[in-house]
């Protein structure tokens, strides 16, 4: 079993798009926990599905699939995210019922026919319907992460309802790559994550991150513990496999703190 570099940023694969492919047919391939093997083997440090109400991609049971593949690979982390208040609690509580690993479960404020992710959640307003589902979340033993914008003055509000991560979302950075407000863009990420850190909170970032962007932004925004990446990466899958792409990613994870 290969183990993956310890650098201070994990990358978790988000297998989503895998999945998406396969439901085209009805043949299983591609298959999801090959591909989640191919990138273990590979140096990816966690993995990640984000199972929705419609099943358009990761169906019910890849994640119990993936959960008896992560036993297989107790150095690394299993990450599922979704909504709270949709079906994500449970299948978190059937995955820890089956004795499963759960590392982490990222909440996610979607609506159910939501296209991708779009915004993070907002405090005050959100701060009472989350504060028991994190408690719930916890006690399976999970640690919990928020997906959040990127504004410095939310984290403190963050923590206070008891969370651990938070997970900046980093489309914003991303669509300005090419424009003049990077800069700007990058200034608000490390600022965030910065109110994070001295709130308490670890730092998770993911939405749109690449092989072109993603060295700048772990470079400039601090204690980045882990970034979640799937559409990009699996479109560099199709074009380099799935070893080559993790080696780069990595590669672009390890160049940010040389």
């Amino acid at each position: 079993m290969a183990h993956a570099a310890l650098h201070p940023t994990a990358l978790s694969v988000n297998l989503n798009k895998v999945a998406l492919v396969r439901n085209t047919r009805h043949l299983g391939i591609p298959s999801v926990t090959r591909a989640a093997t191919l990138c273990l083997e590979a140096g990816a440090r966690g993995i990640t599905v984000h199972p929705r109400p419609d099943e358009r991609h990761i169906r019910r049971h890849d994640v119990f699939d993936l959960a008896e593949l992560m036993q297989e690979w107790p150095d690394r982390e299993y990450n599922i995210e979704g909504n709270p208040f949709h079906n994500l609690m449970d299948v978190a509580r059937e995955v820890r019922a089956r004795g499963l690993p759960l590392h982490q479960l990222t909440f996610v404020p979607d609506s159910e026919g939501q296209f991708t992710s779009d915004h993070g959640w907002s405090f005050p307003q959100d701060a009472d319907r989350l504060r028991p589902v994190i408690a719930q979340a916890q006690a399976l033993g999970a640690r919990v992460s928020l997906f959040m914008d990127p504004e410095p003055a939310q984290m403190a509000a963050a923590r206070a309802v008891g969370v651990d991560r938070v997970e900046l979302y980093t489309e914003p950075y991303a669509a300005a790559w090419h424009t003049p407000d990077r800069t700007h863009q990058l200034e608000r990420y490390r600022s965030a994550a910065q109110a994070a850190l001295d709130a308490g909170l670890g730092v998770n970032a993911g939405h749109d991150l690449n092989r072109e962007n993603l060295t700048v932004f772990l470079s400039t925004v601090p204690g980045v513990a882990e970034v979640s990446i799937g559409h990009a990466l699996i479109a560099d899958a199709l074009e380099l496999g799935y070893a080559a792409t993790v080696t780069d990613y990595n590669r672009c994870i390890a160049d940010a703190f040389r």
